[in-house]
């Protein structure tokens, strides 16, 4: 372990002491909401803090370890000792480095999940449709709820555009944090049901994926700056669908976002639902221009989830994936295309931890 990282968490003991302290004072404890944040941090730290000290402690079993083996009648004990001792600390270390590596609060959050059709016409639409499948059976896997907010149809099939709310669970919480990496430019090779000669065509869309905002936390919109507009959904839906002007579209005058919800019959839940997708662009703008300044400086494994960002190909022909990002090839297009995400989310998010804790290591974290 690096002298840096020992220092880190020296500390992570000291904060923790900090926390200690705090949390005993009984005017904290007044504040619910700062007394939860104290706790959380707490608990993470003497989680982590206990491992170290576990692996300060194997330290000095394998170094007395070591001494014993000079001792022939202590030889074989000693051995034993040291093959222990080795395994544990790589495990104890290998689990500090990945504590280490910071977590983004958004991850816990749920999402929503933006598909729109871009480049190449009816089968980008098509294609579209066909991502808005592997979401929903990515989805389905997970034990995650979803929910159409917005959608518009494509005359051929498919989706021009669309916007989904996933929902998490007790049992996999972290929507945002799995899905984070589909944001971005996501590329089609193949031969279209409109083409009549059998040539490969090349179309694209584009994926956002924003956390929804806590209401606590929700960005604070100026009455002054938004328009909303009511007008007739389109869909299924039946008569009063088509007779009552439910739906609603917010525009942020400042900034010339859109969002809205034609899901619900209730035009006042429509309504709040396209409150809460706006004020979730809003933050996700406002990260995204932080990011981009990070980026002058030092650009980023995964990448700014600029939607321009060609992120991901999907090869028909061959039945291949392959993630520009960390140059990942999978000849499991089938199963990646039926929801089966797995393998890819855990690459980007390896790959993530990778680069941060090299940050970390490095002093520029």
């Amino acid at each position: 372990m690096t002298p840096l990282l020992r220092d880190q968490f020296e500390r992570l003991a000291l904060r923790l002491a900090e926390l200690d302290a705090t949390l005993s004072d009984p005017a904290v404890a007044g504040d619910i909401q700062r007394w939860r944040a104290l706790s959380r941090e707490q608990s993470e730290a003497q989680g982590i803090v206990g491992r170290y000290r576990r692996y300060q402690q194997r330290e000095s079993d394998l170094a007395a370890a070591r001494e014993m083996q000079a001792d022939p009648e202590m030889a074989e004990m000693a051995r034993e000792e040291i093959a222990s001792a080795s395994a544990d600390l790589e495990r104890l270390q290998a689990e500090l480095q990945a504590a280490l590596v910071p977590r983004d609060p958004d991850d816990e959050r749920n999402a929503f999940l933006e598909i729109r059709a871009g480049t190449g016409g009816d089968e980008s639409a098509l294609f579209a449709g066909d991502l808005a499948r592997m979401y929903l059976r990515h989805c389905e896997r997970k034990g995650w709820r979803t929910e159409v907010l917005s959608q518009s149809d494509s005359e051929l099939g498919g989706y021009k555009e669309l916007v989904l709310r996933i929902e998490g669970n007790s049992a996999s919480p972290a929507v945002y944090g799995e899905m984070r990496f589909e944001s971005g430019g996501h590329r089609v090779q193949r031969v279209p049901a409109t083409e009549s000669q059998g040539r490969i065509h090349t179309s694209a869309c584009t994926v956002a994926v924003m956390p929804e905002p806590d209401e606590a936390e929700e960005v604070q919109l100026n009455p002054a700056d938004l328009r909303i507009d009511t007008f007739r959904a389109s869909g299924a839906g039946g008569q009063h669908v088509n007779k009552t002007d439910s739906a609603i579209r917010i525009t942020h005058l400042p900034t010339g976002l859109v969002a809205e919800c034609q899901d619900d019959r209730s035009q006042h839940r429509n309504k709040a639902k396209a409150m809460a997708v706006l004020a979730a662009r809003l933050r996700e703008k406002d990260r995204s221009e932080r990011a981009a300044k990070e980026a002058a400086t030092r650009k980023g494994l995964i990448g700014s989830g600029d939607r321009s960002d060609r992120i991901r190909t999907y090869n028909f022909p061959q039945g291949r994936i392959t993630d520009h990002r960390i140059n990942l090839t999978l000849y499991k297009l089938g199963a990646v295309m039926d929801g089966d995400l797995s393998e890819v989310t855990e690459a980007l998010r390896a790959a993530r931890a990778a680069e941060q804790l090299a940050l970390l290591e490095s002093g520029e974290a």
